[in-house]
């Protein structure tokens, strides 16, 4: 796409008003500490340099990031899926093996981000790897993305569990639509303290985030206790049955272990996090070389004791009743009803950390997208103002979240929104690690300070293409998680790619051609130093 030749004086750059320069293939300084970056690589429309401007600059240690991909990865998955997933595999020892298999998928996935992340050490995560894999036709891959980060990149289902466990400590019945209030309460509190009050956010992130780490080592250590005898037998009377015969019912359909790999996978969804700040993190390559596998490794390993623990306390049949508050049974079980309403408080604050570190990445991602101009108004969601924070993007994450929380009916809901929201993400995975071997093919002699094996990408292929396939298998009878026929979710998941190419399509080349007249690209620069890409109509 030729690009219009915009020019400016410095001091209208100052003031951020008008485009200041065309698109050009700037690189960093050669003494930059972000690596060798290959001058043939860009992602988007804007350079590196450009890219990383404006914003709170690098404030991000190892200890930060660590935390912000573990309270995004801890949140409530671990504390709700728990049961459908069991209701799905049907057994504890199949349940158990695809927790395994989960957290060997998001690892590798975690690989292959790694080496994304080293070559492109900027904010985006998937929208820079997929601008960089798919470059043509031109922005396709990013409004694409865009369309699915704006339409499904909400934190409803942190909300909605936070509420539910709020109502729980509280030991009153609750409306559905009390439960919407504090949920949206939740969420727009959240973007408030973001925009308003960021370092404050961060360090309220940490402090819920070591919170969260607590609340699962007490679960799993109540759970030793149980198999130790110290619960009486009246309350338990067999720790041990769930793990007799642990294969017992297993469920025969391919649908429904894709369907519970989605929930543990949604429950393992966060280990990509820190690819979505790396504007504002220290030296960003070696941070997330340290912080991503440690991160996940800790919540795999308290994952799966946390569900020998759910095992101990109730029999399959018992965790599949649950619900999404399983915890809450579980101390209730183990305990008695006062320390479930406590414990649920604990729980509820995990919601609401996840809630946060969401919020967090998922508003850098959106003031990207905005960089990118993809979105209208790129100047405006773009914005930091007033405190450094991507205020804007906040509002713009708000949105959909708070349309899903008083929009979607409760149960049922719950789960369909995550399937969904899983398929999609799927689809994007797969051209993600699809993009992996063909830069490997196309630029083997790119830089790449982190070089995942071959093998360890293919399980991450492979574990993306079957989550793709299985969900159009009919399930056994019984095993659904949702009442909707199961063929549904997969659909809306594949309708949301597709809308993003419409989209992109009647942008970039219905309406030119419908009104005469070129999409010509230059720069913005913004108050705070933030580059923005301007599409701007030329008449033919």
């Amino acid at each position: 796409m030729e690009s219009h030749n915009f020019q400016m004086d410095k001091h209208k750059a100052d003031q951020g008003s008008e485009v200041i320069q065309p698109s050009h293939n700037h690189v960093l300084p050669e003494d930059t500490k972000l690596g060798d970056i290959d001058k043939s690589l860009q992602a988007g429309e804007l350079t590196m340099e450009e890219d990383t401007a404006g914003g709170m600059g690098r404030h991000l240690g190892l200890f930060s990031t660590t935390l912000l991909i573990l309270g995004r990865i801890i949140g409530t998955g671990i504390f709700s899926t728990p049961s459908s997933i069991t209701k799905s595999t049907g057994s504890v020892g199949a349940a158990l093996l695809i927790w395994v298999l989960g957290f060997a998928i998001s690892m590798a996935g975690m690989f292959v981000w790694l080496e994304f992340g080293s070559m492109f050490p900027r904010s985006g995560g998937e929208k820079v790897y997929l601008e960089a894999s798919y470059r043509y036709p031109k922005s396709l891959a990013t409004v694409v993305y865009a369309v699915y980060t704006v339409s499904l990149g909400f934190t409803a289902t942190g909300a909605i569990s936070f509420a539910s466990y709020m109502w729980v400590a509280g030991n009153k019945t609750s409306s559905e639509w009390q439960q919407r209030g504090v949920a949206a309460a939740a969420v727009a509190g959240t973007c408030l303290i973001h925009s308003f009050a960021p370092r404050f956010g961060i360090m309220f992130m940490n402090a819920i985030s070591s919170l969260k780490v607590f609340t699962l080592l007490f679960l799993i250590v109540s759970g030793w206790a149980v198999m130790g005898g110290a619960i009486s037998k009246e309350k338990i009377p067999d720790p041990f049955a769930s793990f007799e015969n642990a294969f017992e019912g297993s469920s025969r359909g391919g649908n429904a272990y894709a369907t519970a790999l989605f929930k543990v996978l949604f429950a393992f969804a966060g280990w990509q996090n820190a690819a979505y700040v790396l504007n504002e993190v220290k030296d960003p390559v070696r941070t997330l070389r340290i912080a991503g596998p440690v991160a996940l490794t800790i919540s795999g390993v308290l994952y799966l004791l946390a569900n020998v623990s759910y095992y101990a306390a109730g029999t399959p049949a018992e965790i599949s009743k649950s619900g999404v508050t399983v915890a809450a049974y579980f101390f209730e079980t183990v305990f008695n009803d006062v320390a479930k309403r406590a414990f649920s408080v604990l729980i509820a604050f995990s919601a609401l950390g996840n809630v946060m570190t969401v919020t967090y990445a998922h508003s850098r991602i959106n003031q990207e997208l905005a960089k990118e101009g993809v979105i209208p108004f790129p100047q405006f969601w773009a914005s930091t103002w007033p405190f450094g924070a991507p205020s804007a993007g906040l509002l713009l994450h708000f949105i959909p979240s708070f349309i899903m929380i008083v929009g979607v009916p409760f149960g049922d809901a719950y789960n369909f929104i995550i399937n969904i929201e899983g398929y999609a993400r799927s689809i994007l995975f797969l051209l993600v690690v699809t993009g992996l071997f063909w830069l490997r093919k196309t630029k083997p002699l790119a830089h790449r300070p982190i070089r995942v094996w071959l093998p360890v990408a293919v399980l991450f292929l492979v574990g993306q293409a079957f989550l793709l396939v299985a969900p159009f298998l009919a399930p056994d009878k019984g095993t659904s998680d949702t009442r909707i026929v199961y063929w549904a979710y997969p659909l809306v998941g594949i309708s949301v790619i597709i809308a993003g190419v419409i989209y992109w399509f009647i942008w970039k080349k219905a309406l030119p051609k419908l009104f005469n007249y070129q999409l010509k690209e230059g720069k913005q620069v913004l108050e705070d130093g933030t580059v923005v890409t301007r599409f701007l109509k030329v008449a033919n």
